[in-house]
């Protein structure tokens, strides 16, 4: 039998409301003290997604450019739209609390297509780092801007060891939160050292702003001693390749959304769900969820235990979902599909961005209507800039190939290059005038655009930042695995998309058996390893909990 709300306040009488009178108080005079305390919070970052098979590492020099390294103001407004913006955004709404930047390096000039780290690169960094942190005195709490799948020379777990460092400068009663990419391959160990984290959720990575407001909200509540950080880790051996990553589509949108179902059930929980990085050759790579509560390790464990056996109960989906074909089929594919709307061609596997497949396809089958963005070639152009091209000059090169066998053989072009600009940076947007892209229309409506490196272009909009309007065109030929779906299939302007790869089991190949693992155990990994195992602990049942479900009768 059901009792109104009402009546059942009334029989309790007024010591129902005392409770609410209570809640309604000022906060205890210990409280109100630690609220008005100023706070000061280092902010860093160092990241870099690291393609260990590459045949060339990633210098000092990579990380050193116009505006990088960066410190202060400069570095606190090095990325609006994503993980320190929405840090400094919520910190900044709280009373006397200090951010300062300290000296870091941004992204490498390469983006995602360097490899291995020199260890001396790595020690240039962390050691001004540090010796900053330290110029600048006592800090509350740091902030650390992170991948999660650096790979480093005779470093095992990079983003661990700039918290290790962080700590020791800080001591033992500093807060340490960091957020990452979950294309890291993590698993306990930075939070041996730090004591929060916030990992993307999505991929495309759409909430990058989000986690860095959580991880400022967070430190400073931590710091304030609202919040006693306690987590549990799960590790399922689990390695799949980026491109069967989407979150846009089961079974991975199903493990996102039991992360958030977890999230929004239980107040103060945080779920990072790593999906990990099999082109870092790590001893830690491969899935991970790391789940962080208010001083409840019992709830943490239990939540953990649950994603971890969820995953691992899905984990032949995680393989078999997406369709990968040779570029050859894949242009095939294009011409049928381009009949129904505009397509995108999707080059998963080229690292370098200099790979030459695709666009050998692309010439040998006569597609036509392709914009082509990017081939990578930065000796064409270096040509290019010497003769001082502009548009309408004719244009009869050998493009791209040369860096490695996974490139494929340079191809040349013939045609007129129809623009000229400075280029787009790794996150959009117009780059500095320093940089030179040029775009050249050959064979019947296609325009190949050249850049000095590889670039994913994951929105149509970015087109424009190169004087090219991809209204003009049916098919676009671009270098992304699953990013692309942010601006060209989830908006509905592609109706169709297309994955493809060479013949070869090249560096990028959705096929990671064929790389030559030297770190990674990747015969403990699901599906590498023959009889790998993993014990899943309960049912997994959200209703397992005896906590808080959220009901009112």
């Amino acid at each position: 039998m059901k009792i109104p709300r009402r009546k059942a306040l009334a029989a309790l009488g007024s010591s129902a409301l005392l409770p609410l009178v209570a809640g309604a108080q000022s906060p205890p005079k210990a409280q109100a003290n630690a609220n008005a305390r100023p706070i000061r919070i280092a902010v860093m970052h160092f990241v870099h997604e690291t393609v260990t098979f590459l045949p060339y590492d990633t210098t000092t020099d990579d990380f050193i450019y116009e505006g990088s390294p960066a410190r202060g103001e400069a570095l606190l407004a090095s990325q609006p739209v994503s993980y320190i913006g929405g840090f400094v955004t919520v910190a900044r709404e709280y009373g006397n609390v200090e951010l300062v930047g300290i000296e870091s390096p941004l992204g490498s000039k390469k983006g995602s297509g360097s490899g291995w780290i020199q260890k001396a690169a790595f020690d240039h960094f962390v050691n001004k780092m540090m010796d900053d942190l330290k110029q600048q005195g006592h800090f509350d709490g740091a902030y650390l801007c992170l991948h999660g799948a650096m790979g480093v020379r005779d470093v095992a777990k990079p983003e661990a060891e700039i918290a290790r460092r962080v700590r020791e400068v800080i001591g033992p009663k500093g807060f340490i939160v960091g957020t990452f990419d979950p294309h890291g391959n993590e698993d306990a160990e930075f939070l041996k050292y730090a004591n929060l984290s916030f990992c993307i959720k999505y991929y495309p990575h759409y909430d990058g702003y989000l986690q860095g407001e959580r991880a400022a909200r967070t430190l400073i509540r931590c710091i304030r001693g609202q919040y006693k950080p306690v987590s549990a880790t799960r590790k399922p051996p689990i390695l799949t390749p980026s491109v069967l990553q989407w979150t846009g589509a089961s079974p991975w949108m199903d493990i996102v959304q039991r992360c958030l179902t977890w999230e929004a059930r239980e107040p103060d929980v945080y779920v990072n769900f790593f999906y990990g990085f099999g082109f870092m050759d790590a001893i830690d790579a491969g899935m991970c969820f790391q789940v962080v509560t208010n001083g409840n390790p019992e709830l943490a464990e239990h939540i953990a235990d649950d994603i971890a056996g969820t995953a691992w109960r899905l984990r032949d989906e995680f393989l078999h979902h997406t369709k990968v074909v040779h570029h050859a089929e894949g242009v095939r594919l294009a011409k049928t599909a381009m009949k129904e709307g505009k397509v995108v061609l999707a080059d998963h596997s080229d690292r370098t961005g200099a790979a030459t497949w695709l666009l050998q396809q692309i010439v040998d089958q006569q597609l036509s209507d392709t914009l082509i963005g990017t081939v990578a070639d930065e000796e064409a152009i270096n040509t290019l800039r010497k003769k001082g091209v502009k548009v309408g000059d004719a244009f009869d090169m050998e493009v791209g190939g040369r860096i490695d066998v996974s490139a494929g053989k340079p191809v040349r072009i013939r045609g007129t290059v129809v623009s000229v600009s400075g280029g787009i940076t790794h996150g959009g947007g117009k780059a500095a005038g320093s940089q030179l892209w040029v775009g050249v229309k050959f064979g019947d409506n296609n325009v190949l655009i050249i850049s000095p490196y590889l670039v994913q272009i994951i929105e149509p909009r970015h087109f424009y930042d190169l004087n090219l309007d991809p209204d003009k065109f049916k098919v676009f030929a671009i270098k992304s695995r699953v990013h692309f779906h942010r601006g060209f299939t989830d908006s509905g302007y592609c109706k169709s998309f297309i994955l493809v790869e060479p013949e070869q089991p090249f560096v990028g190949t959705v096929r990671l058996e064929a790389l030559n693992y030297q770190h990674t155990p990747v015969k403990r990994l699901y599906p590498y390893g023959a009889n790998v195992t993993f014990q899943v602990k309960g049912p997994g049942k959200l209703s397992d909990y005896p906590g808080r479900d959220g009901t009112t009768e």
